[in-house]
């Protein structure tokens, strides 16, 4: 029987002291990629093949690079020069995109294979923190307080954006300070921190703010657990609150009995949290230089590792493809040679583990929610009722649009009602 595939945990820092990699299993250190000096939110596995880091700028600079690295070389494989520092970058699913926040408030949308800029354009008034996406949606927190919600369909398609109202779907204003971090959950549901001590949920399906969840600390991170609907908030304080993602949606004050305990062992802020997919294990990333690994039954500390002197920044886990790569390409700084953008066909990565699935691409939507429906003991009634997904025509993109925001609605309430107000993780 073959063995498992391997696991590692990595952690970079704002510090130059590399990205390092080590074995889950063993605890022992892989490798070290240097150099590597990265902001929170700025690392990113790209479907397991390899890495890319998003650099912080020189003191007082205003140019950054990224930089691309192979499992089995210490070595920058490849050096981009984005038109702004990037201060959040994220792959999708399938490592076919890499999507970058900048420091001027920017969205950049690169083709890996090619490093095309496929896209840019204005989201924010100020840095964009941290990213999250799910299928088609992206979700932008920024410096400025803002969130945003995009459908990258209508961003990639030049006149779907010409028809839009707004060129993004909902404008979050209600943190007060900067945006931290972004986590989704199954789409329908997203959660984010932010300076102003509290952690925020949304629905994404009609666009409005569930819940406000006051902290005793800034919040710098959040991690949700897979297995519940309970999520990690890292705050500056060192701690790690665990808290119940949802209590009576008809209450719409804020509520402090939504944590429900704290893991307490980091000296110094907790910047960056990774969970399993499993949900079993948690790992934190601190100021204190410090990468601990939790076990979430026990909520005990079952490895800990030593990343440097400075500030770890970034944490992920991550089961490495050691495939035979073609050639990487830098990440160009426009769309095409003049600065302009140039027309193409463009097909967005289906989500994972759908097969083909012919007529337009809303219906995918359909396919991937239907099948969460029924994971999650939906309506029986729109269940079994006869929707063809497979057969869509793009005359059918409203009746799709309208029956796919019905089922997020319908699945973040029956979300929302399974949750207790309390409980133990």
């Amino acid at each position: 029987m073959a063995p498992p595939p391997k696991q590692l945990v990595l952690a970079a820092s704002s510090a130059d002291a590399g990205v390092a990699a080590w074995d889950l299993r063993t605890g022992a250190e892989e490798i070290r990629h240097r150099p590597c000096a990265s902001r929170p939110r700025c690392l990113a596995s790209v479907a397991g093949r390899f890495l890319a880091a998003a650099q912080a700028p020189p003191a007082g600079g205003n140019t950054g690079t990224v930089h691309f690295y192979h499992w089995d070389k210490p070595q920058v494989a490849v050096k981009s020069f984005p038109a702004e520092p990037i201060r959040a970058l994220l792959a999708d699913q399938e490592g076919s995109y890499l999507i970058g926040g900048g420091s001027n408030g920017n969205l950049f949308l690169w083709e890996v294979a090619s490093g095309e800029l496929l896209h840019t354009w204005h989201a924010h008034y100020r840095a964009v923190r941290c990213l999250a996406l799910y299928d088609y949606l992206l979700v932008s927190g920024s410096e400025d307080g803002s969130i945003k919600v995009w459908d990258l369909i209508t961003v990639l398609d030049e006149r779907s954006r010409l028809e839009a109202k707004t060129p993004y779907l909902y404008n979050f204003n209600q943190h007060a300070l900067p945006v931290t971090d972004i986590a989704c959950f199954l789409g329908a549901i997203a959660v984010s921190s932010s300076e102003d001590r509290t952690c925020k949920i949304w629905s994404l399906s009609d666009g409005r703010m569930l819940r406000s969840i006051p902290f005793p600390a800034s919040i710098d991170s959040v991690a949700l657990d897979p297995r519940s609907h309970v999520f990690y908030a890292g705050g500056r304080d060192g701690k790690i609150y665990v808290t119940a993602m949802g209590v009576d949606i008809t209450s719409h004050g804020s509520d402090e009995s939504s944590i429900l305990g704290a893991l307490d062992d980091h000296s110094k802020a907790v910047t960056s949290l990774a969970s399993s997919t499993d949900g079993l294990l948690l790992v934190s990333g601190s100021e204190d230089g410090n990468v601990w690994v939790w076990d979430t039954r026990s909520q005990q500390v079952t490895r800990k590792f030593k990343h440097s002197q400075g500030p770890v920044t970034n944490v992920l886990i991550v089961t490495p493809k050691r495939v035979n790569l073609p050639p990487l390409h830098p990440l160009r700084k426009v769309c095409s040679a003049n600065g302009e953008v140039e027309p193409r066909s463009v097909i967005l990565p289906r989500p994972k583990n759908d097969g083909p699935i012919p007529g337009n691409r809303t219906s995918i939507f359909m396919e991937r929610y239907l099948d969460e429906l029924q994971k999650c003991g939906g309506s029986s009634v729109l269940l079994n009722s006869t929707l063809n997904t497979q057969n869509g025509t793009p005359n059918q993109q409203g009746e799709w649009i309208g029956r796919y925001l019905e089922l997020q609605d319908l699945f973040v309430h029956e979300v929302l009602d399974q949750m207790p107000s309390s409980r133990n993780p």
